[in-house]
């Protein structure tokens, strides 16, 4: 893209002189679907939104953080398809005899906005479509746009592969571990591997911890967070804004490994004979959680804090009067739900701060507690209206939603600076774990219950899973 226009900051976007030439505005009231308030965007038409990504031969658009929010109100290839469409109207590429001139100042705009797309908007089949057209309609006004558009074409046919390949691969690594997420029912037996077998040193599973976390981030694009949370649109009757099914597998698998590694955790925890031993897991954990947070991996310190406080594990008093737990309540309390997480929020954003200003990968690390930013953006899309009285998008609230999923998005292209373990890896993904009843049959069986609830429960369960009388 050198010597290609580039696209407008978001500052510049948002403003009057930001938009498209042909969207007469004005810096106050509405012009053209617009309305400005204080020289800012606050709401438009749909129509007007997608005209202003029609690039010309002195404009171009910012593609990355409008199209996102316009997938809430029409499917993604059905976006491309009116963008080039009017790109063909406008440019006069169906006339019989093409201005080359004209086509040869064009040319590398939509050639940016398609390469742009297939990088930043999800990638399907109907996207190549659209290329081959296009290609074929300025491809004979030069030579070398011919050869960038074939390249653009292989570069989307990549993507479509990896992001197969990725979700295929996602897929037999939740069968594997499936298989094995009720695999222990009791204790499990003596030649059972450990944790500390695997791995000894808090710092280096910390670092395998952040390999799984945005190895998985790595497959969740954009559009799965707009998938998540699409409706209905009132303007529409009941037709929703996709006829297909929600494609949200990448997001689902990511926060099934968070539920797998809490309760990995308190298995690790849990299946110690001696009392010793289950302090010194306990301990373990804590300095793992600790090097997560020193990294910036809030999720799987989360994780791993709600591993320790499931039941099963802190009804073992006797093993916690073992711990040291100065360093676990640090640790609780910076990720305390109190006044909507503020403690974790004001580590956040010192991570992300810390992440812009870096030099490294490492120091670039910011993985967020997954499942409160998916709170954050459902109650951002519920508490605002998508659409104003007047039936205008409203931006405003779109412009903060693009916000949040861009951070997102930043943070999960980071490239892991530690050494991968395979060994350590494999153990994460496939280790054994106990179900609930398991956990707390492990518990029971570690410390005596206290009260009669607790007996009973005993007994049932060592009925039910043992088949003891």
């Amino acid at each position: 893209q050198e010597g290609m226009p580039q696209t407008l900051s978001s500052t510049s976007m948002f403003t009057p002189c930001g938009f498209s030439p042909h969207l007469h505005t004005s810096k106050e009231g509405e012009q053209g679907g617009l309305i400005f308030q204080d020289g800012n965007l606050t709401s438009a038409s749909l129509d007007a939104l997608i005209q202003h990504l029609i690039p010309t031969t002195d404009y171009y658009p910012e593609v990355s953080n409008s199209q996102y929010n316009k997938q809430l109100f029409i499917e993604p290839h059905e976006l491309l398809s009116r963008v080039c469409h009017k790109c063909i109207e406008q440019q006069r590429l169906d006339d019989p005899v093409l201005d080359k001139a004209r086509i040869r100042k064009f040319g590398p705009k939509i050639l940016q906005l398609l390469t742009e797309w297939t990088v930043c908007m999800c990638a399907d089949f109907a996207v190549i479509g659209h290329l081959k057209d296009m290609i074929h309609r300025i491809a004979p006004c030069d030579e070398a746009y011919w050869k960038k558009m074939n390249q653009l074409l292989q570069t989307l046919n990549q993507k479509l592969a990896t992001l197969s390949h990725g979700q295929e691969g996602i897929v037999k690594i939740s069968a594997a571990v499936s298989d094995k997420l009720v695999a222990f029912k009791s204790k499990p037996p003596s030649i059972q591997r450990e944790i500390l077998s695997v791995c000894s040193d808090p710092y280096t599973l910390a670092q395998q911890l952040t390999h799984v976390e945005l190895e998985r981030l790595s497959h969740i694009g954009p559009e799965e967070f707009v998938q998540a949370f699409v409706h209905k649109d009132p303007l529409d009757g009941t037709k929703t804004c996709f006829s297909e099914q929600k494609k949200t597998s990448n997001l689902e698998a990511y926060v099934k490994w968070f539920n797998r590694l809490c309760y990995l955790v308190a298995t690790e925890i849990c299946m110690p004979a001696k009392k010793k031993q289950r302090a010194q897991v306990i301990e373990f954990f804590i300095d793992v959680a600790r090097e997560c947070f020193n990294i910036g991996n809030f999720n799987s310190l989360m994780a791993i804090i709600s591993g320790m406080n499931m039941s099963p594990v802190s009804r073992l008093k006797k093993t916690w009067s073992k711990v040291k737990t100065a360093k676990f309540f640090i640790l609780e309390h910076q990720m305390d739900p109190t006044g909507n997480f503020y403690n974790y929020r004001t580590a956040l954003r010192g991570a992300a701060h810390r992440s812009l200003t870096a030099h490294s990968n490492r120091e670039k690390i910011v993985i967020p507690f997954f499942s409160l930013l998916i709170k954050d953006i459902y109650f951002l899309n519920e508490g605002c209206a998508n659409r104003l009285p007047n039936g205008h998008v409203n931006f405003e609230k779109f412009l903060e939603l693009a916000k949040q999923v861009g951070e997102f998005i930043t943070w999960k292209q980071v490239e892991c600076p530690f050494e991968q373990d395979p060994n350590i890896i494999h153990y994460l993904h496939t280790a054994p774990i106990f179900t609930e009843d398991g956990l707390y049959l492990a518990s029971y069986e570690s410390e005596s219950p206290e009260n009669q609830t607790e007996k009973d429960r005993w007994k049932s369960l060592r009925s039910t899973i043992l088949g003891k009388t």
